[in-house]
């Protein structure tokens, strides 16, 4: 076994040098084994699904540093839609882009493409976790899903982005924040129409059974319903 006091967390530094040249691949997770002095069995074992879990890894890595960073930082005399943009951007800017790009290539392959979609599941389920987010019924799953939308969005225009400091995808972010918090609104003044009233209290009952995972079931199903509720 390895020295290491995390080896997994040594290989995905490591991995960052090589994938440029290797992108993330079973050469990658080779060479950056042979810097670590790892044994490449130990690798493998840490990452048993070979170059697709070492590009979850990254993935997953820069969620925790983001909310690390966004705890660390003073939220108080922020709007909102500040607090989830200086979220979205923190998040890229502690991402290599030319890592986020390979790993971009690598989740659009059919037979990854689940991974990849959850991965930016949870992102947005992280973002709004720095941010405080306490909702637990259906709006647990609609804040998600409209920040994964824009988060993807914003992750693409800034892999093609080559103006100064990426200022061109911050204004792109911040257009974007503007449409979902629009959205919120909306969905604020719906709630008060009397005919939207009289659906919830009806039919849109059933929204009332959905609820936010409580850890105990299945990962790859986020969320579970209540029958019983009352």
């Amino acid at each position: 076994m390895t020295s290491h006091p995390d080896p997994r967390a040594a290989l995905l530094e490591a991995a960052i040098g090589h994938v440029a040249f290797d992108g993330w691949s079973e050469d990658t997770l080779k060479l950056a084994a042979t810097d670590c002095d790892i044994p490449l069995a130990e690798a493998a074992a840490l990452f048993p699904r070979g170059a697709l879990d070492l590009a979850l890894g990254y993935h997953r890595s820069g969620d925790q540093k983001m909310i690390a960073k966004m705890a660390e930082t003073d939220q108080s005399e922020m709007r909102y839609r500040d607090r989830v943009a200086l979220a979205i951007r923190t998040r890229l800017e502690l991402s290599d882009k030319e890592a986020v790009r390979r790993g971009s290539t690598l989740f659009s392959l059919p037979q990854n493409a689940g991974d990849g979609a959850k991965a930016i599941w949870e992102t947005a389920d992280g973002i709004w976790k720095s941010l405080g987010d306490s909702s637990r019924d259906v709006n647990w799953y609609t804040k998600r899903m409209t920040l994964s939308a824009v988060y993807s969005s914003v992750v693409l225009y800034w892999l093609g982005d080559a103006s100064d400091n990426n200022e061109e995808t911050w204004a792109f972010l911040d257009r974007r924040i503007d449409n979902v918090m629009q959205f919120e609104k909306t969905k604020a003044q719906l709630r008060e129409n009397p005919l939207v009233k009289s659906f919830m209290a009806g039919p849109g009952k059933i929204l009332d059974q959905i609820t936010a995972p409580s850890g105990g079931g299945h990962e790859n199903f986020p969320g579970y319903w209540s029958g019983d509720k009352n």
